[in-house]
């Protein structure tokens, strides 16, 4: 079993990662799995915490079955599984639809999350996204992009664990990947930690609250 718990993950991609500590870096979770070991990292290089948030578009009949996702780190940004439309016979009305309440819930957390918060500055400086692993990597790849579009100086993304034959997919969306476990028979995210237990709303705040931009004071 590679990590205890998220935090134990954050660690040791913060040891992966102290060669930027002194780079200007800012560093975006995906929550809310990703947000406790985006915290570790954001302690350990002195950077600010920013969330990227990101809804897989699962298909009307089989929600599990990404047909694509969205992620909003700045700009909207869709990106769309063809293979998964067509096989599944979805209309564009349908999949707009799915993708409209997706897009509903993604702006329902950005407000319990960020509330009057500022957003962190990307343009020019070296943004580090994070997860706490990557399966499919729909959402990931949709929050690369959302993060690329804000004009970074480098993109990287950092996971604990992935599937080897997904992190060769999403190499030309990153300008580097650190993943501490590859696996070519990749058993789902949950199964390389002996504590996965699901992170809540409130732990995402406080996470925020400590090491997120904070909001001005008038």
């Amino acid at each position: 079993m590679p990590f205890q718990d998220r935090q134990d993950a954050g660690r040791r991609l913060a040891d992966a990662l102290q060669s930027l500590k002194s780079e200007d870096a800012v560093i975006f979770a995906l929550p809310r799995g990703g947000v406790p070991v985006a915290a570790q990292i954001a302690e350990a290089l002195d950077a600010p915490l920013d969330l990227v948030l990101v809804r897989k578009i699962g298909a009307p009949f089989q929600p599990e079955l990404a047909m694509g996702a969205v992620a909003n780190g700045g700009d909207m940004v869709v990106v769309r599984n063809e293979d998964v439309i067509a096989l599944a016979g979805v209309t564009e009305t349908q999949f707009h639809r799915t993708l409209a309440h997706e897009i509903e819930e993604i702006e329902r957390r950005r407000r319990l999350y960020f509330g009057d918060r500022p957003r962190t500055e990307a343009k020019g400086r070296v943004a580090i996204v994070v997860d706490d692993g990557v399966a499919t990597g729909a959402t990931t790849r949709a929050a690369l992009r959302a993060i690329r579009a804000r004009a970074p100086k480098r993109l990287i993304l950092a996971v604990p664990v992935a599937p080897t034959e997904t992190l060769d997919e999403l190499r030309g969306e990153a300008d580097d990947i650190i993943c501490l476990e590859s696996h070519d028979y990749f058993l789902g995210v949950g199964c390389y930690y002996a504590d996965f237990r699901q992170t809540e709303d409130p732990e995402v705040i406080e996470l925020l609250d400590r090491y997120g931009p904070q909001p001005e004071r008038g």
